[in-house]
């Protein structure tokens, strides 16, 4: 084994000894030149020989085949060094079709993959259009990346519509604003993230929906279309104040608990309060969230309230008027909240969405938008593999908590 690896290594020695004397290699640019011009060349013969196949004969042999050899046509193809002139041969009767680079065949360097992996970062159509001439030294107009990643729409529009668990026990719903182009006006239009916590405890994105107005109608249209697809049942839903979902919710899911987001009140609350008293004021308001009970958690939030009203007149008023949303927390252990509360799932979901805004300022439509949302979520959630901590705990918890409503 060893003798016949000896002997692979010495005959490769011998080709690299070759090219660097037949193409005078001094430096890395000089054996990607190489590089391109044999695979032309090998791209050349090996049609060579797929037109001789299809004859039936070898160049310059006799045959009775009417079919014969009608010279060569020049071809540009592009390819990870670059792009290379080739000449592809042509038969008499336009019957040969080649495999290596077929007729309709420009590109042999997986650039439509290169595309949609930038545009899944957030890159431009004109961004992307320029890495690539930097990178591979051709040129892919805006035009081109814009066709490629329409590719993109039929699978968006199926993976929108997929099936979906019968019962969620968590769901998130978030909103992501992002800036669009519209009729040369631009716009902030918010992208609402469904986010579920399966039976398994694995985290799983049910839907993206981009809208400019918030209501209960547009609201309860967003939960039949969960329902449409297949869930049944949902037992706690967290989201921000969004207006109208408290409504929806009563009519789509009525048997759903509805829990405000604790972390999106605590930034509304802290929005309020100069930098240097934060700090204090986040320490208060974990003893309110962190309570054993709602009526400790309760007389916590009025004390904190009495204590920084004549500085903060405002700060706290939204603790009160929604603590009937912000109550249900109280009724779950340590571990259940930790789930609801923290809001790391979807959190860190929507970091990977808030890049796309640093990449682009403005999307140029709502299609592209949604394109960039469809391949960042899919990036994203290819790390999640793992069901959320403790997750027998906070289901063996939400099993007896809503009775007969788990598998």
């Amino acid at each position: 084994m060893s003798r016949k690896n000896n002997e692979e290594k010495s005959r490769k020695r011998n080709v690299i000894s070759e090219l660097i004397e037949l193409y005078d290699i001094k430096s890395a640019e000089d054996i990607q030149e190489a590089l391109k011009d044999l695979l032309g060349e090998t791209i050349e013969d090996m049609l060579t020989s797929e037109l001789s196949e299809h004859l039936g004969y070898n160049e310059y042999e006799r045959s009775t085949n009417t079919n014969s050899r009608n010279g060569k046509k020049t071809k540009m193809i592009r390819s990870k060094y670059g792009e290379i002139p080739i000449s592809v041969p042509q038969d008499r009767e336009s019957t040969f079709e080649p495999k290596i680079v077929s007729k309709r065949t420009k590109d042999i360097s997986g650039i439509e993959e290169k595309i949609i992996s930038m545009y899944a970062r957030g890159l431009s159509t004109r961004q992307i259009s320029e890495q690539i001439e930097d990178i591979y030294g051709f040129s892919v107009g805006e035009t081109m990346v814009s066709d490629i990643t329409n590719k993109l729409l039929p699978k968006i529009e199926g993976w929108q519509n997929r099936p979906l668990s019968t019962v969620y026990p968590i769901v998130f719903i978030d909103a992501v604003h992002f800036s669009v182009r519209e009729n040369n006006i631009v716009k902030k239009l918010a992208a609402y993230i469904i986010l579920g916590i399966n039976e398994t405890g694995r985290k799983e994105v049910l839907s993206i929906d981009i809208g400019e107005n918030e209501s209960s109608k547009y609201w309860l249209s967003v939960l039949n279309n969960l329902k449409g697809r297949g869930v049944k049942d949902i037992l706690i839903l967290c989201a921000d104040g969004l207006s109208g979902i408290k409504e929806s919710i009563s009519v789509g899911f009525p048997q759903t608990e509805y829990q405000r987001c604790i972390v999106h009140q605590i930034r509304n609350t802290l929005k309020y309060v100069s930098d240097k008293d934060k700090k204090e004021m986040s320490k208060d308001l974990k003893t309110i969230y962190h309570a054993p009970s709602e009526s400790q958690g309760h007389e916590n939030m009025l004390e904190i309230s009495e204590k920084w009203s004549k500085k903060y007149p405002h700060a706290m008023k939204s603790w009160d008027t929604n603590w009937d949303v912000l109550s249900p927390l109280f009724k779950f252990s340590e571990e259940v909240r930790k789930v609801i509360y923290t809001t790391n799932a979807i959190e860190s979901l929507n970091s990977t969405y808030r890049r796309l805004n640093r990449q682009r300022s403005v999307f140029p439509n709502e299609s592209s938008l949604l394109k960039a949302l469809y391949l960042s979520t899919f990036e994203a959630t290819k790390k999640w593999i793992m069901p959320q901590r403790n997750w027998g705990q906070v289901y063996g918890e939400l099993s007896i908590m809503y009775e007969n409503r788990l598998p």
